[in-house]
């Protein structure tokens, strides 16, 4: 791990926030993203991450396409494009992978790292639970809006797991506080539980997660929604708990004021991740005979309102 060579794959809000704490440790992180210019703008301007953490640092290694970095051989590479890309990003991972990489998915929903597993096997795939929110201000600028510290960072089997904390302290050396956790799908479950019920609400409504459990109309949903996901956790062994939704709703407290980014999907006509959020959970329910009518409502709304402007 001394010598790593590292990627990160999509350079969005959160890739750039990943990309800006691993550049600031080894100026030689390699990034890929297809937009027009955004390499040029990059090399040019380099990131600036304002808000709860602040970076200014500069980008040296620039990609258009995930095959060009194949001749860099890189040994970990970051995953952090919209979950709907995760399937041809992985593809495209075929041309780079060789025995021994790691890939870290660091998607918001559920599932991310089992498709890393599927595609390179379970010795390849770790995941990331992040706990902040950002922003695109311009090509070069993020904003973070808040740090609930820390992120999580875990592997799928037990023998990467000197891997995975060499990893979570490169972050962390970074600025960016990063813990490994035995059992990642715990921490993705307890943060995916907010993020699965909220965004579909918020973005069928436009309101921000305040405003939508402010509203007794709304809340009413959402109180029928988290007990849905809940039982689907539970069924999928991961019964969170009395205390659970306290703690869920004392940190939306924290975060509410702002709209889910699925808001954003929606008001800028753009694919929205509702696959791998609410959709994600129906699939689950359906898996293990859990009924989910109000999940399977809302996926449904954000779906046939994404259909009427890509359709």
């Amino acid at each position: 791990m001394d010598d790593l060579k590292i990627a990160v794959v999509g350079i969005g809000a959160t890739g750039a926030v990943l990309a800006a704490a691993l550049l600031k440790q080894d100026p030689d992180t390699m990034l890929v993203d297809p937009r027009p210019g955004l390499g040029e703008e990059l090399q040019k301007n380099g990131f600036r991450i304002s808000g709860e953490l602040s970076y200014h640092v500069p980008v040296r290694h620039f990609f258009k396409r995930v095959e060009e970095i194949k001749d860099r051989r890189p040994d970990l590479i970051f995953v952090s494009t919209k979950t709907f890309h995760l399937p041809s990003v992985l593809e495209a991972l075929k041309a780079v992978y060789e025995d021994g990489t790691s890939i870290v998915s660091t998607h918001n929903g559920l599932g991310t790292e089992d498709l890393i597993a599927e595609a390179f096997g379970a010795e390849a795939a770790f995941r990331m639970s992040l706990n902040f929110g950002v922003s695109l201000k311009g090509p070069c600028e993020v904003e973070m809006a808040f740090f609930n510290r820390p992120n999580h960072l875990g592997a799928l089997i037990p023998e990467n797991r000197e891997i995975g904390l060499k990893i979570a302290e490169l972050f962390s050396a970074g600025g960016l506080d990063t813990a490994f956790v035995d059992d990642i799908k715990l921490y993705v479950w307890k943060k995916m539980i907010m993020k699965c019920t909220m965004a579909s609400i918020c973005a069928v409504t436009d309101r921000t997660i305040k405003e939508a459990l402010s509203f007794p109309p709304t809340r009413e949903i959402a109180d029928a929604c988290f007990q849905e996901v809940l039982a689907v956790a539970k069924a999928k062994g991961y019964d969170l708990g009395e205390d659970y939704l306290t703690q869920a709703f004392a940190y939306l407290e924290k975060v509410g004021i702002h709209k889910d980014s699925m808001c954003v999907d929606i008001a800028n006509r753009t694919r929205t991740e509702i696959d791998f959020l609410g959709g994600k959970v129906v699939e689950y329910g359906k898996q293990t005979g859990v009924p989910t009518p109000c999940y399977a409502t809302m996926a449904n709304l954000v779906k046939a309102m994404e259909d009427k402007y890509l359709g």
